[in-house]
């Protein structure tokens, strides 16, 4: 079983704009290790549900504003935080996790609190993991908003890319200053901010997962998670419900991405697809009200 490290609740304490009370839910790893994920859950229960899912290095905490913003409508708005990040727990080793786990975890998460009717809003590897659970049950996802993610396949990445990924395998604690150095485009993260995307990080302890996480991304043919990555890539194409690529255009990371994802999934046909001008990577953050400004027609045009 793994040994797994949980951050102390008083790192959460007193965040900017972060207010939301926690949601838990218990998952068992295959190994036998139960698993506590944390989602902010508001609104009305009985609504149906738009799932925020986040990347990395960040969490839920990304999404405040577009929470708030829902919210405001009177929708319900569930936003997980990954294994490994934010509010959840984190297994202690970087070899406890592999894609196939993420998936597995993300996947229990889902069933376990059953929800139907999804919008899932996704970034980063909330892309990567949230559109293989689309691909694994279509039928309990209504639609799907994606900015700035992609589902890699084996077939290369971007120079930014190779280089993060080989900097992050001999990195032994999180760089935030280089991964949120270039990232932003549009605005700059106030001290209290970085402090809050860094808060359930508060020593290399808790890092195992966001310091992994670059070494799961299946941009080279050899990596272990390029066959479960391509087969949910196959069943996307037959993904008929609307499906909305809003991207930011200043972001090295899935430059392009948006245009093979439309080109691939039927629902992205006659859809408002959108680039944000001068948005770098974490568009929830640099851009919530104009992501809100497409995410709510979008929800409203295909109810």
């Amino acid at each position: 079983m793994m040994k797994i490290h949980r951050t102390p609740d008083n790192c959460f304490e007193n965040l900017p704009d972060y207010d939301f009370d926690p949601t838990y839910t218990i998952i068992t790893d295959n190994d036998g290790t139960d698993i506590r994920i944390h989602s902010v859950d508001v609104g009305p229960r009985d609504g149906d549900p738009i799932l925020l899912m986040h990347g990395n290095p960040t969490w839920s905490y990304l999404y405040r504003h577009i929470i708030k913003g829902l919210m405001a409508t009177g929708r319900r708005v569930i936003a997980v935080d990954l294994v490994g990040c934010g509010k959840s727990d984190k297994p202690a080793k970087r070899k406890y996790y592999t894609l196939a786990r993420h998936h597995d975890w993300t996947c229990k998460w889902l069933l376990a609190s059953d929800l139907k009717n999804i919008t899932l809003v996704c970034q980063d590897w909330g892309g990567v993991l949230g559109l293989k659970m689309v691909a694994e049950y279509p039928d309990r996802f209504d639609r799907v908003f994606a900015t700035n993610t992609g589902l890699p396949r084996g077939t290369g990445g971007n120079k930014w890319l190779k280089w993060w990924l080989r900097m992050m395998k001999l990195a032994v604690r999180f760089p935030w200053k280089i991964a949120f150095e270039g990232a932003f485009k549009k605005k700059e993260l106030t001290p209290s901010e970085l402090s809050a995307f860094k808060a359930p990080y508060p020593s290399a302890k808790y890092q195992a997962g966001i310091l992994k996480f670059p070494q799961l991304i299946a941009i080279f043919p050899d990596n272990p998670g390029v066959a479960a990555n391509k087969a949910a890539w196959v069943k996307l194409a037959s993904f008929k419900k609307p499906f909305l690529c809003v991207f930011g255009n200043k972001d090295p990371v899935t430059k392009g991405i948006h245009k093979l994802l439309i080109d691939h999934i039927p629902g992205s046909e006659g859809q408002n697809h959108a680039i944000l001008d001068g948005v770098g990577h974490f568009s929830p953050e640099e851009a919530p009200d104009e992501l809100l400004s497409h995410i709510i027609p979008f929800l409203e045009k295909s109810h």
